[in-house]
This record gives structure tokens, C-alpha cells and sequence, in this order.
């Protein structure tokens, strides 16, 4: 390596190498400040709201189990959450079985359950496929999703033009749900700036999200984080847009309808 880049790299290294070492999905040693107001609903608390009446809820790409644990009283008994990368699967049922939530490890697009499983479906930052929602789901179930937004991090997409696009995700979920025959009940984006104390925090995430920058490393990538670093960082940090988007979809009840 360059002897002139070797200092930052090595004040970035310690970032990464804690990156190695993560499992489970708590990201609040890289949480941002928010500059300006963020989303105008709280997933958490929309979480709350639709278990209220449900009597089965699954929640998908729990992570190691990190939300549910702070939600559970609030969540209904029977209850089920899945995983799809195996090293999750254990820390999430080590989290989640005291609390009585079966964890499963599973695909999040080809669901292992029977059709009308579920009266409530959670879903944060999961990919999914509409039309498996809606078979899980039972008549009068909702399914509740909050997203990455296109707009997320776009000021990357100068410095990194490999970097994943979530263009049209929106929209597809939005049509997709509709075309399975599910009501759109809410339906939101918002963006908003957000500032990271330093660069390093960024390359964390990087570290631990392959998919945003596909194949990210810190050699590799090293100009194009410094490159970033000197067109982002001000006086309140490191200055990004997040963009999140939110959709609450119902299952008719046929039955209650007539």
C-alpha cells in the first residue's frame, strides 16, 4: 500500500475489524444524529398498534431477535420469528426463547408455514414477496413493512457506482401487495439528513451490509471513502440522507364482509 494512505487506512481499520466480529442486528454503536425530522411513524410503536388484535404474529429477518425482545409483552403469545443467516439463527433463539418466540432459520421469500398461518406479519428492512405474505396471512390479517427508500445514502452513489439501488422497491411492494389482493391501509416514504460522528461509523455498516456496496472492502474502496469523506464531512459529521418507507396492508375478511 501507498505510505501516504497508510494512516488512513489504519484509523478506518479498527472500524472494519469490529465489522468481522458482528452478529445479531444491533447497529446503535453506528447510529447517526438526526439533522432534520425522521419519519413521521415509529415502527415500533405501529408494531404495538396491529398485535393489539392479533392472535398469531410472525416476524420476518428477525435478526438475532433484538426488537422482538424489547416488543414482546406487547406482542401476542403464539408468535414466530425467522432468520435466514445462519449464524443469526442461534443468537436470536438464545434472545427469543425465554420469551416463548420460536425462531426459525428460513428463506424470506419462500415462507415454511401453511396458507391463512398468521394474523400479523412484522417486517423491517426484510426483503419479501407479496404474494407469500398474502398466503400466510389470514383473512383480516394485516402485514406491516418499513423499508430502505430509494434515496437512501445517495450521496455515495458519486463514490461507489456499484452500490445496490432500491429504485422501484417502493412501488413494487406497493403493486405487489395489491395484485395478492391485500388493501393498502398506509402507505409513506420520507427522507431526511442524518450526520455519523466520523467516517469510520460508515465503514462499519458498510462492513456488516455486503449488499449495500456489493464486495465492500477497506483496500479496495479506501480513495473512494476519502474521496466521500472530504465531500460529506462538515461541522455536524458526516452528512448522509436516509430514506425509509413504510407500508400497512390487510388481507380481507370476506366472511365479516358480507
Amino acid at each position: 500500500m501507498d505510505a501516504a494512505r497508510d494512516p488512513e487506512r489504519q484509523r478506518l481499520a479498527q472500524a472494519a475489524a469490529r465489522a468481522r466480529d458482528f452478529s445479531g442486528w444491533d447497529l446503535s454503536i453506528a447510529r447517526p444524529r438526526l439533522l432534520e425530522a425522521g419519519p413521521p411513524w415509529r415502527y415500533e410503536a405501529l408494531a404495538r398498534e396491529y398485535a393489539a388484535g392479533a392472535g398469531v404474529a410472525l416476524d420476518m429477518g428477525t435478526g438475532g431477535g433484538e426488537l422482538i425482545a424489547t416488543l414482546r409483552p406487547a406482542l401476542p403469545r403464539r408468535m414466530v420469528a425467522t432468520e435466514e443467516w445462519p449464524p443469526n439463527v442461534p443468537v436470536a433463539a438464545r434472545r427469543l426463547a425465554p420469551l416463548g418466540v420460536s425462531v426459525l432459520g428460513a428463506a424470506s421469500l419462500r415462507l415454511p408455514f401453511r396458507d391463512a398461518s398468521f394474523d400479523l406479519v412484522l417486517n423491517r428492512h426484510e426483503y419479501l414477496d407479496c404474494a407469500e405474505i398474502a398466503r400466510v396471512l389470514r383473512p383480516g390479517g394485516y402485514v406491516v413493512t418499513q423499508q430502505v427508500g430509494e434515496e437512501n445514502w445517495r450521496e455515495l452513489r458519486r463514490f461507489f457506482p456499484r452500490m445496490q439501488r432500491f429504485s422501484g422497491l417502493h412501488a413494487a411492494y406497493r403493486d405487489g401487495f395489491a395484485a395478492a389482493g391485500l388493501t393498502i391501509v398506509r402507505d409513506e416514504e420520507h427522507s431526511y439528513r442524518v450526520a455519523y460522528p466520523t467516517l469510520s461509523e460508515l465503514v462499519y455498516l458498510l462492513s456488516v451490509m455486503p449488499w449495500v456496496v456489493p464486495d465492500f472492502a477497506l483496500d479496495r474502496d479506501l480513495d473512494a471513502l476519502l474521496a466521500l469523506e472530504r465531500a460529506c464531512l462538515g461541522e455536524d459529521g458526516l452528512v448522509l440522507t436516509e430514506s425509509r418507507f413504510l407500508i400497512v396492508a390487510q388481507k380481507p375478511d370476506r366472511k365479516a364482509a358480507r
